[in-house]
């Protein structure tokens, strides 16, 4: 059945459902992609196919940006509270289909219903930091001089685009849609091939909400179109969310060709423990950080740096994680790939001594999908791969040393720099090693330490490339470029240098 918001996703368990096909969206229509390919999007939990998704190519990307460029005067014309209005409208429809979308979130990644939830309610708030902006982000203007006045204004780069990951398939977009909407441009976005009906169904809203045809323009695919987004010359800017070998290549490819780029990347976050945290707090919260939805973002604390005797701790978090249920708990990870790669990790973790204490591998769930169990890996040196490099699953590595010192220095050797937290009951040891992370977020008893709007969100180091954050007020001047203009009327008689 059709609805304003487009098909409905009958889904309401997590027994499995099928879906739609997904095209691509150009200029207010569903179309194919020119090269005639698609392919399975598969449910995660259950392994099987929901739907399929259209694989474009460079001509697609060419498609989508003429419908941008051509809808952009209309667009930029329009009045900032004007433009703020659709979103307030598409707010109204996410919250009245919030259930419909946090189910078909959870087919299409396998978060849980909670996680799935979460992610939206997560959208919905940078969808409100939009709407704000025609009230915060007001040009300003002064006398600077006798008779002389100095103004600015923020003005629309024109079309842009955002290429975004598959484990926050509503929340990732709308770190960028809002902003860059109601700033006046016009927009391309490539969803993940992995988890297409997300943005699809966003599409289907921003519709009902009034925005546009031509405003907003989804192409799928996979890397041909992101190699075409980053080449295309009619593109002025790109934000991305991925991992860091692919973010510094969109970075590099998009720059070299003039074009304003942001690309936030991977992670390995260290939360360091010491031994006068409170046992309770620190033992929920930090495998809460791990494992939470099946460990697949970027802030995920993976690595657990235990200082002094930290073992009471760690028996606590071994008995905790015992106790969840696969399914219930904790959902699946993404594909069949990411199971081989975590398990890789391990193998090779406790092959060079690392002590397994709670083994994921083999974990099952319900459905025949692609199950991982949360995993505790006790021992890990920091040059083990399991203690450098981003897993991307529920795995969490603890190193122990002696000093706090030692754990900051082994913090700031990692070339990430995302997210870092310290678990304490002191508050001169939090204020000592938040003010010594090498990392953009930082939390104290927070294993999670997200900002929330409008704070804005973003790494440091090889977690990000480009100057300043995706959401928030940096957000916004990423997808403006101030216009600044000085007016003099008329001669002044005590006129000075300045006038």
């Amino acid at each position: 059945m059709t609805h304003p918001t487009g098909p409905r996703f009958e889904g309401k368990s997590y027994d499995f459902a099928k879906y739609v096909d997904c095209q691509n969206w150009i200029g207010g229509e569903w179309v194919a992609a020119s090269t005639g390919e698609s392919q399975a999007v598969v449910n995660p939990r259950h392994g099987e196919v929901m739907g399929r998704v259209v694989m474009g190519g460079a001509a697609d990307v060419d498609a989508a940006v003429a419908a941008a460029k051509a809808a952009f005067p209309a667009w930029r014309a329009t009045p900032m509270r004007e433009r703020a209005q659709i979103l307030y409208r598409l707010k109204g429809i996410m919250e009245e289909n919030m259930e419909e979308l946090a189910w078909l979130l959870c087919h299409e990644n396998g978060k849980l219903w909670g996680e799935s939830k979460a992610s939206v309610d997560k959208a919905i708030e940078c969808l409100e930091m939009g709407c704000s902006l025609a009230n915060m982000m007001a040009g300003g203007q002064l006398d600077v001089s006798r008779g002389v006045n100095c103004e600015v204004s923020y003005e629309p780069l024109g079309v842009v685009a955002g290429i975004v990951p598959f484990n926050f398939p509503t929340m990732v977009p709308m770190w960028m849609l809002p902003q860059a909407l109601v700033s006046g441009n016009t927009f391309v976005l490539k969803p993940s091939e992995k988890v297409p009906f997300g943005a699809q169904k966003l599409a289907h809203m921003f519709k009902a909400a009034g925005l546009p045809d031509g405003v907003l323009n989804l192409v799928n695919g996979a890397q041909a179109t992101v190699e075409a987004i980053c080449d295309h010359p009619d593109i002025k800017a790109i934000g991305f969310v991925g991992s860091t070998k692919v973010a510094k290549i969109v970075y590099e490819r998009g720059a070299a060709h003039g074009k304003r780029v942001l690309a936030l990347g991977g992670a390995k976050n260290h939360l360091v423990l010491v031994n006068d945290a409170d046992l309770e707090l620190a033992s929920e919260n930090i495998p809460a950080s791990a494992f939470g939805c099946a460990g697949q973002r970027c802030m995920a604390a993976s690595v657990l740096v235990g200082v002094g005797d930290v073992q009471k701790y760690v028996d606590r978090m071994v008995e905790l994680t015992n106790q969840m249920e696969m399914g219930k708990d904790i959902g699946p990870v993404i594909d069949q790939a990411a199971v081989d790669r975590i398990t890789r990790y391990i193998d090779d973790a406790e092959k060079r001594g690392a002590k397994v204490l709670v083994d994921g591998r083999g974990k099952k769930g319900p459905g025949n999908g692609f199950w991982f169990g949360p995993t505790i890996l006790d021992g890990v040196t920091p040059d083990m791969p399991a203690g450098c490099d981003e897993i991307f699953g529920p795995v969490l590595s603890i190193i122990r040393v002696n000093t706090l010192d030692e754990a900051l220095r082994i913090e700031n050797k990692s070339p990430y720099g995302n997210a870092a937290a310290i678990f304490t009951s002191n508050g001169h040891t939090a204020r000592y090693a938040v003010e010594r992370f090498q990392a953009g977020m930082c939390g104290v008893n927070i294993g999670v330490p997200v900002p929330r709007e409008p704070f804005s969100f973003g790494g440091w180091n090889d977690s990000k490339f480009g100057h300043g954050d995706m959401t928030g007020e940096d957000g916004f001047r990423f997808w403006t470029r101030p216009r600044k203009v000085t007016t003099k009327w008329a001669k002044q008689a005590d006129q000075t240098w300045m006038g």
